[in-house]
């Protein structure tokens, strides 16, 4: 599957500051040791990743608890947002069914200004 070119320039600038480009057989994302900054051969597994994600919305005091779906249900609304249609992102998200699909599409999640404005107090 193609990648967006500013994935591609991330990805990029990530294997070269991690020093890992000429390691073409080891792991793109890779275990950290310790808090030493140095990132080990190991590869990062799910629940690596998941924790990582948690720290970081701790961090940047995020109250809503989120995971990798998050951003998996982030990129096809934003998709969808800018004119993409189901089928594509269905096949984007590799998804057997447009149904599971749909149910990462936040689009209706807003709430508009108006929708508001007809509370009355």
């Amino acid at each position: 599957m193609p990648c967006h070119h500013k994935l591609e320039e991330y990805v990029d600038a990530y294997v070269e500051a991690a020093g890992i480009a000429g390691d073409r057989k080891g792991p793109l994302f890779r275990t950290a040791a310790g808090k030493t900054g140095r990132l080990t051969g190991n590869p990062l597994t799910r629940r690596d990743a998941y924790r990582m994600v948690r720290r970081r919305q701790r961090d940047a005091g995020i109250a809503t608890d989120i995971g990798c779906h998050t951003f998996r249900a982030t990129a096809i609304t934003n998709y969808l947002t800018n004119g993409g249609s189901l089928e594509k992102a269905q096949q984007l998200a590799n998804h057997e069914s447009a149904r599971t699909t749909k149910l990462y599409d936040r689009r209706d999640d807003k709430v508009s200004l108006d929708e508001v404005e007809r509370i009355t107090i």
